[in-house]
């Protein structure tokens, strides 16, 4: 036996090694474990399916992935906060009938209309939740019915669709494409920067992070509580209303039945990306990995055309409660 192993101490702080050593693993899988599953699906995608990994299907699915991922990038923030917000399905679905309304007026009433609507909505949850107290459950769950029962007044119930002008400019915010990219899917990519600067390099996201780690220090701390939760949910409903224009100018009208059980799509993409629940943790990268892991796998079940497409909800479903089940776990083992 060398004199090495007989060192003192040895065996005292090789126990404190292994467990930073697992906490540090455990919060890297908890950080990037749906990137690495979505590598694996992308990689069984294009080996089991010609199409698959073409940049025509790659180009498509990115388009239509955007919608839902500028929805989750606001979602995120919301989460990572503590809170919820169960209105963004409706907010988006009236706000992509006010856009092809307001493209009678340009580009400008196209995406004005919507947005003022919208950011309205998240305003005045943000204070009800942030001044007043009130639970963003029950708040946004309102906000919910508001904003898909004024859908259905405008529209008459669904009866009357309103259509965006074919010469309208506002149809390339949808339809165009730059350097052979989807022009929503360089809005994600702007967004998404920008949100990650601003979750990460500003105050703004450093009150987020505290608020939702424990809302009372936050407040002991001194930090503006209130006025971070009323400016989160309005982003919150600013994102949404501008993902339904977006949605708009693809389609070329205002479809009335969209949106219905996105905010589960939303708040699932962000709790795969490796966002708590509970809140004071989480990344706007992982919520992105998270949208694409949903999308890639409703396109494999779409590639494979033997499996009914319902499916997409049973393995979506699948997949969130693994993931949850397993963040618990990691949460656990970082705490040891």
């Amino acid at each position: 036996m060398s004199t090495t192993d007989l060192r003192p101490g040895t065996t005292a702080t090789a126990a404190p090694r292994r467990r930073s050593t697992a906490a540090a693993v455990a919060a890297l899988a908890q950080r990037h474990g749906a990137l690495v599953v979505l590598a694996l699906l992308l990689a069984y995608g294009g080996i089991a399916y010609d199409t698959f990994l073409t940049g025509y299907n790659l180009g498509n699915v990115a388009v239509q992935a955007s919608f839902l991922a500028v929805i989750a990038l606001g979602m995120t923030l919301v989460i990572v906060s503590g809170g919820i917000d169960l209105s963004v399905g409706s907010v988006y679905a009236l706000s992509g009938v006010l856009a092809a309304y307001g493209s009678r007026w340009g580009v400008l009433g196209a995406l004005l209309l919507p947005l003022a609507v919208a950011l309205a909505i998240g305003l005045v949850q943000g204070l009800l939740i942030g001044r007043w107290g009130m639970a963003p459950f029950i708040v946004t769950l309102g906000g919910l019915l508001f904003a898909r029962g004024l859908l259905q007044f405008l529209t008459d119930e669904g009866s009357q669709t309103f259509l965006v002008p074919a010469g309208s400019a506002f149809r390339w915010l949808g339809q165009g494409a730059v350097l052979g990219i989807g022009v929503p899917v360089w809005v994600v990519l702007v967004l998404f920067l920008l949100g990650g600067l601003l979750l990460q390099r500003t105050a703004f996201g450093m009150r987020l992070f505290a608020i939702g780690g424990s809302e009372d220090a936050a407040s002991l701390m001194g930090l503006p509580v209130a006025r971070t939760k009323v400016v989160t949910y309005a982003l919150s409903g600013g994102l949404a209303g501008l993902a339904g224009a977006l949605n708009a100018a693809q389609l070329g009208s205002g479809v009335t039945v969209i949106g219905v059980g996105l905010e589960l799509n939303a708040i699932a993409a962000v709790v795969i990306g490796g966002t708590l629940l509970t809140g004071g943790q989480g990344a706007v990268s992982g919520t992105l990995a998270g949208v694409a892991l949903l999308y890639a796998i409703q396109e494999l079940i779409n590639q494979s055309g033997s499996v009914n497409s319902n499916m997409q909800a049973v393995v979506s479903g699948a997949v969130l409660i693994v993931v949850v089940v397993t963040q618990t776990v990691l949460s656990r083992v970082r705490r040891r």
